[in-house]
């Protein structure tokens, strides 16, 4: 069977590392950067375990792409993370100068895109709501999860 790798491919694959920070006890946010059609990147929220309020998921997968390619430029990679960036990570990769930003729910508290100047680099390009349901229901599963206890 071939595979499709396109934009709901790549954003399956970070629902998976959402669900490992589901399983982890973290936000279910998850994250992968491809290059060309390869993955070089995963991470997902860890911010409880580290102790660490800067562990997102896309600060864990750019640390790691930056890793892999060896240099800290992602000018030719696309990032695929399960809800919108936060106004931190948008400025992270604004320095990271990613080529495209692809995300799946939208944070209506908390996205980059509540502040009116954009935070991204003027050469990013943006596409919202691949498997926005998926993403979305993850999350609210989460938080239902905690307020039974």
């Amino acid at each position: 069977m071939e595979t499709v790798l396109n934009d709901v491919y790549f954003m399956r694959e970070a629902l998976k590392e959402a669900r490992k920070a589901f399983d982890a006890d973290e936000v279910p946010v998850g994250a992968v950067i491809v290059c060309g059609t390869k993955i070089i990147a995963r991470g997902y929220n860890y911010t409880e375990h580290l102790n660490d309020v800067t562990a997102h998921a896309e600060m864990q997968a750019f640390t790691s792409a930056a890793n892999y390619l060896g240099g800290k430029y992602l000018n030719e990679c696309i990032l695929y993370v399960t809800l919108e960036p936060c106004v931190m990570c948008a400025g992270a990769s604004f320095w990271t100068q990613i080529s495209k930003i692809v995300y799946g729910a939208k944070d209506a508290k908390r996205g980059y895109s509540l502040i009116e100047n954009s935070l991204l680099h003027p050469k990013t390009k943006v596409v919202s709501g691949i498997l926005e349901e998926e993403c979305s229901d993850l999350l609210k599963e989460f938080f239902r999860k905690k307020r039974l206890f």
